[in-house]
């Protein structure tokens, strides 16, 4: 399966890190049905307080502290755009 990275980007932010990694993909991964793979999170002190990504046989979910939640993939920006509102309102 060919990817192309579409966005790879790690920098500071609040007391933690962000890194957003996006790869466009020739078939989706099931059971997503677009075809992109992702992962995106923010890590503060070595833990993950939001995360942001797809895998086979689990599809889009996000991570919100210890909970786990499906996430409805509508686009690229739109996920970019709801990962950086739960990482700011985390960051609070």
């Amino acid at each position: 399966m060919a990817a192309v990275a579409v966005l790879n980007e790690k920098r500071v932010f609040g007391r933690g890190f962000v890194q957003i990694v996006v790869w466009a993909l020739s078939e989706p991964i099931p059971p997503s049905e677009h075809r992109f793979k992702y992962r995106m999170v923010y890590v503060v002190d070595g833990a993950r307080i939001v995360g942001y990504d797809n895998e086979r046989g689990k599809g889009d979910h996000r991570h919100l502290g210890k909970r786990e939640l499906a996430y409805a993939f509508r686009d690229v920006a739109t996920l970019v755009d709801d990962f950086w509102a739960d990482v700011k309102e985390a960051a609070r």
